[in-house]
This record gives structure tokens, sequence and C-alpha cells, in this order.
């Protein structure tokens, strides 16, 4: 399995990262033990997870996530393990985080309280990558650092990131980072799939400049581009049914990722991946891998019937031919997720 760098960091992880957002959920401690295991016995070193797994946000559920994974990793040399974890910003649009009575920042405050709680639900003395999940754009990025300075001369931290940020969030943090001194962000996880291409717009030429590796989520627009919900198709159990049936907020994230265009494209990207001979979910994993300012590409799964597909992307690499009929699609339905 390749392996790449994160940032300037010294980690280096497997360019496939296990997330593990549905664990505690829509998968049991038992699923997400063998799809944790199965993903490790391939070569994947790089586990990604959140205060607030599982997903949709609930807080009856906040930290059962980092809790399965922590027993998880009782079972695997811990240094062999590269372990990424969140603490959660003040959230936007379809999200308000269920941590702190909904107060949540990235204040000092917030982010000490939180950062003892993951290293007590994970079990362990130290995390690999520690990653602000919602930017704060009303607040001081160098206080936000100076905090998180804090953690890594501590020990608790080796490397940080952000997730969900935007271009000028990016480069403002890296700005204050080298004006005060000050740890940088060396990763940004942002959405990046063949239906969200957007991060090719600007965020990808500011990781390209600053040497800051992209983490994408979601490489298969949220269970999209498998094709499960062609044609009006709404399988039981999926994530986005549950959406559509809940609040406005979810039912607004569903229809952002299933659209009359983002069908359309799902369709036609199966049908380029038919002739590479490949699955769709195959296709759009390597498709993620094979951008130089990816790092590691972030899966995820609720049961084994889906890993197989996923993780046979570690040993692919698309053809030219293949990249340019991919790229021909997106040009046509530029940007289907809206």
């Amino acid at each position: 399995m390749k392996r790449n760098r994160l940032g300037r960091s010294g980690i280096v992880v497997s360019d496939i990262c296990m997330g593990t957002m549905t664990f505690g959920n829509q998968a049991d401690e038992k699923t997400a033990f063998a799809i944790m295991d199965a993903a490790f016995d391939i070569g994947i070193d790089f586990f990604d997870t959140a205060e607030v797994y599982p997903v949709p946000p609930e807080e009856r559920y906040m930290g059962v996530t980092e809790e399965i994974v922590g027993r998880w990793m009782k079972t695997k040399p811990r240094d062999a393990i590269i372990l990424a974890t969140k603490v959660a910003g003040p959230g936007h649009g379809w999200i308000t985080p269920p941590v702190r009575a909904g107060k949540s920042g990235l204040d000092r405050h917030h982010i000490m309280r939180a950062v003892e709680g993951s290293l007590r639900r994970l079990d362990t003395d130290y995390i690999d990558l520690y990653q602000t999940h919602w930017p704060d754009h009303g607040y001081y990025y160098e206080e936000t650092l100076r905090a998180l300075e804090e953690l890594v001369d501590a020990g608790k931290v080796r490397v940080l990131g952000c997730s969900n940020e935007t271009s000028w969030g990016l480069t403002k943090s890296l700005w204050a980072a080298d004006k005060h001194g000050l740890p940088r962000y060396e990763t940004i996880q942002n959405n990046f799939s063949l239906n969200s291409r957007r991060f090719e717009d600007e965020l990808a030429q500011a990781c390209r400049a600053e040497g800051v590796s992209l983490l994408p989520y979601s490489p298969l627009a949220g269970g999209v581009l498998s094709g499960k919900y062609n044609d009006g198709a709404a399988p039981a159990g999926a994530r986005f049914t549950d959406y559509l049936t809940g609040g406005e907020r979810q039912q607004k994230m569903a229809r952002r990722f299933i659209s009359e265009e983002s069908v359309e494209s799902t369709k036609r990207f199966a049908a380029i991946a038919a002739d590479a001979g490949l699955s769709p979910v195959t296709m759009a994993v390597a498709w993620s891998k094979q951008h130089d300012f990816v790092a590691s590409t972030i899966v995820g799964a609720t049961s084994m019937d889906q890993v197989p597909d996923i993780l046979a992307a570690a040993d692919v690499t698309l053809t030219d031919e293949t990249m340019a009929a991919i790229n021909k699609v997106s040009r046509e339905i530029k940007y289907p997720m809206g």
C-alpha cells in the first residue's frame, strides 16, 4: 500500500484511512471491529474518528465511536496505529454539535475539555492527528493554535489539522502560525468526490503551495456513487434514507447529496467503471487517491459486505483514458451536488 506524508510533518500514513463515523449507530461494535480488522490486515494504519461521532450527531450517542475505537486499539500495538480525532467547533448549516451543552467552540476552554474527553474514551495517552472539526471564523486563529500548541508541547498531540475549512480560513490559519511562531495545520479534511470537486477550485492550489495535505471524506459522496439511490431508491438503513425522514437540516443535507444531477453523474461514472473492469465504489476511491494534494482518502462502511470493493482501491491506479472519461463527465455536470 502506498504511503504519504501528512503535510510537512513527521507522520507518514497509508493512502487509505478508515473512517469510523457509523460505528455505534449504523454499525455495532462487533461489525466495527471486523471492519477495522479487515483494514488493518491489508496495511491500513490510519484511523479517523471524532468526539461527535457517530453521525447524525445525537447527544445520546456522543463519544460512543471513540470508545469503540479505543477498545479495538487494545487489540493492536498502539504505535502501529496512526490515530486521528477532532474537537468540535461551533458547527454550521445542518448541525449544532451536541457536546458541552451545544456551546462548543475553539477557545482554550473547549479544546482542553474536548481533548481530555477524547483521550479518556480512546484510552490512550496521545493522539497522532488532532483536528478542528469546523472553523470558528469569528475567533482568533492564533488563540486556537496557542491552545493546540499546549497539547503538542505536553505530548498529548503530535500533529494538527483542520476540517470543513475554507480557502480563506486555511490560509489565514497558516499566516497566523507563521506570524506568531505557532504549530500549523498540516492537513485539511474536507468533502471531495467525483460528485463534489469544488476543492479543486481554490483549496487545492493552497494545499500545493503551502504543503498541506487533503484528507478527503465522503469519496463515495455519502454512498450516492455506489448507485444505491439511483432512480428514486431509498434503501432501508441507508444514511440519506434516514435523513430524508429526519429534521429540516438533515433533509436539506440529503437533498444536497441526492439530486437529479448527482444521480445522472453517478450513472455515467458507473458506466466508466464498468468499461475499466471496476466497481463504481472501487473507481471512486481510487480516483480520490490519485491527486497530488491528497495524502489519504477516508473511507467508511456500515457492514462487511461493503468492505471488499472499498479496500480493492488500494491496488488500483486509474489509466489516463479512464481519468479523461471521468473529467468529461465532470465538465458536463460540473457540480452535481449543488
